[in-house]
């Protein structure tokens, strides 16, 4: 079940496969999708002033992590507003609590879900968000 409105979606993956997959598969649910393929290319989009209202992004990524590429958007309080969703396989508690800590909204395990279930739980974690 798509958001009630329009919601934009930065998807941050260096696997372009499923950048291209996830992106497709937002857009049918009636998303409005940014891709970026890596974390560098996506901090130049949010220095350059982007902010979508989710990111949605991996942590195994080359040159900086996910982990990392938030630590650099909380220092530089860079798209401070959008809601930050991590989508890995990792999935250990540590990675867990790191992104908590880190201030993320929710953390999704790819090898626990199928593409329409990560839109449905992306879905829940903005709805749960607007409530709160």
């Amino acid at each position: 079940m798509p958001p009630d409105i329009a919601k934009k979606i930065l998807i941050i993956d260096d696997d372009s496969f499923l950048l291209d997959m996830y992106a497709l598969k937002f857009k049918q649910s009636g998303f409005e999708v940014d891709t970026s393929l890596g974390s560098v290319p996506a901090l130049e989009k949010f220095r350059g002033g982007i902010i979508p209202d989710v990111i949605l992004l991996d942590i195994v990524m080359p040159v900086m992590d996910g982990f990392e590429l938030i630590e650099k958007m909380n220092e530089e309080k860079l798209a401070s507003k959008s809601l930050r969703i991590i989508l890995s396989n990792k999935g250990d508690h540590g990675d867990i609590d790191r992104g908590k800590a880190l201030g993320v909204a929710g953390y999704i395990v790819k090898a626990n879900a199928t593409p329409s279930e990560v839109i449905s739980l992306v879905t829940d974690i903005i709805n749960k968000n607007k409530t709160a």
